[in-house]
């Protein structure tokens, strides 16, 4: 992709995970990166190891308005620019559909679907102005139907949908988006469900024709590619990158 000349990316959920691999893939191709992140303890570390001269975080809670609003607030005020936007801000929850009550499903949709709103809403001016792009971060759960993760499904699902919607909005205005799918990545999000016994990833493993998880650094080459110039003419699309989970027909 060649150096970015101090580019400047936003990257909700950026503090860890996919988030941050992000953000390292992007400073080291020369670009600055904003972390929009909920946890204090994840910004200083993740600050620690990108450096203060390549990246500076936010406190930003994609469920309110009035937080992202104050995060792009202050971008325009501190960086003066944005290149691009990473809506990765995200938390899984599997749970029995039949027990899932209305507030729990509401508040897994408002941290996914809504964040992605609130974020590239106030992201619109910036991005706008630099003809920056968007990159959403989706899931294979998006394409496949998955037990006790209704909610999730469903949030991923509908943030393809609003893909596709802005994409085709926002095209006038110079701003290309796009979704990247990942399959199984190896962060501390799934090691937390494996852990608590929630994900078993053996048959995943065996499910998928690469027969292991990605690493974080393979999911963020994809999205330093969507935000790229080098993607220029590529917009509403949602890449899968899940080592060939969704399309494995050697089951039978």
């Amino acid at each position: 992709m060649g150096i970015l000349e101090r580019r400047v990316v936003a990257i909700t959920g950026g503090a860890s995970g996919i988030g941050l691999a992000v953000a390292e893939r992007w400073v080291a191709d020369g670009g600055f990166a904003v972390l929009l992140d909920l946890s204090d303890e994840n910004i200083v570390a993740a600050i620690s190891q990108l450096g203060a001269e390549n990246a500076r975080g936010i406190r930003t809670d994609v469920t309110k308005q009035e937080s992202v609003d104050a995060a792009f607030a202050s971008i325009v005020q501190r960086e003066g620019r944005l290149d691009g936007l990473m809506n990765g801000a995200g938390i899984g929850r599997p749970s029995p559909t039949a027990e899932t009550s209305d507030a729990d499903f509401e508040f897994l949709m408002s941290i996914h679907l809504g964040g992605v709103l609130r974020a590239s809403r106030a992201a619109h001016s910036l991005l706008s102005a630099s003809r920056g792009a968007i990159v959403n971060i989706s899931s294979v759960a998006a394409k496949n139907g998955m037990p006790q993760r209704a909610s999730y499904c469903s949030a991923k699902s509908a943030i393809e949908g609003f893909t596709r919607s802005t994409a085709v909005e926002w095209a006038p205005d110079g701003i290309r988006v796009n979704a990247v799918a990942p399959g199984y990545v190896r962060t501390a999000l799934t090691d937390a469900l494996i852990a608590e016994g929630k994900l078993n990833d053996e048959p995943i493993v065996s499910r998928t024709p690469l027969a292991r998880f990605a690493d974080p650094q393979e999911i963020a080459a994809v999205v330093s590619f969507l935000l790229s110039p080098d993607a220029s003419f590529v917009t509403g699309h949602s890449l899968v990158a899940d080592g060939g989970l969704t399309i494995d027909g050697n089951w039978y």
